[in-house]
């Protein structure tokens, strides 16, 4: 798997089919998935309007690499700030982080979403800001989520989906299976044409284009992003 970087070109190069631009995008996902790889892919889907036919609208995969890039910006500019002066402290003796910084270290589950179809629908970086914002915080509230900003009773938040636990925490949760709806969510066959609109997982009566076909691997794709750094 190559760099973020590398893959965000080739989504952004219209010399390429769209297929492979797609998947580039899927790679992109891979290294950075605010919310676990399967609700940021979903998230994406929607806001960028990704239609079954990427022919009728190829600039969605511009709006969607811009939408993830700006996020991972931001990230990337408060994470690689914290590993230099991490590096700094452990030279000093200081071997753990600071408790309001361990956050830093789940590497790309910033604010994963166990419902896949279930997650914040504010631009990435508005919420990136936020998580950064709140996880940063001493005064952070347990009663509020970190991800949406509103009140929760318990995790995973009833408004946005998100579970802004550690991740050690999320992984000892029951998640819903989901193995079916995420093959439509790939296929974008879970919505109506306009993507923004959603159709019932019941009625849906698109199927999906042959040139995007899922293969074994994109079937099994993680529910968690990696964080990169090239």
């Amino acid at each position: 798997m190559s760099s973020f970087p590398a893959q965000a070109r080739r989504v952004r190069d219209i010399e390429l089919p769209l297929r492979r631009r797609l998947l580039a995008l899927r790679e992109c996902v891979l290294h950075f998935a605010p919310y676990g790889f399967r609700a940021t892919w979903d998230h994406l889907v929607v806001n960028a309007g990704l239609p079954q036919q990427l022919e009728l609208d190829p600039d969605s995969l511009l709006r969607a690499i811009d939408e993830l890039e700006e996020a991972r910006h931001l990230w990337l500019a408060h994470s690689q700030e914290f590993t230099s002066r991490r590096r700094l402290e452990k030279a000093g003796g200081q071997r753990q982080p600071r408790q309001s910084e361990r956050w830093l270290s789940w590497h790309g589950q910033l604010a994963f979403c166990p419902d896949p179809q279930v997650h914040p629908d504010e631009r990435l970086a508005t919420v990136v800001q936020r998580l950064i914002t709140t996880y940063g915080s001493e005064a952070t509230r347990p009663s509020e989520c970190a991800a949406c900003g509103r009140s929760r009773p318990s995790p995973p938040c009833p408004h946005c989906g998100a579970d802004t636990r550690s991740p050690s925490d999320v992984r000892a949760s029951t998640r819903p299976d989901t193995t079916y709806r995420w093959q439509q969510i790939w296929r974008r066959a879970a919505y109506r044409q306009d993507t923004r609109q959603r159709s019932p997982a019941s009625g849906n009566t698109h199927s999906p284009i042959s040139d995007d076909r899922l293969d074994e691997e994109q079937d099994q794709a993680g529910e968690g992003g990696q964080l990169d750094t090239r």
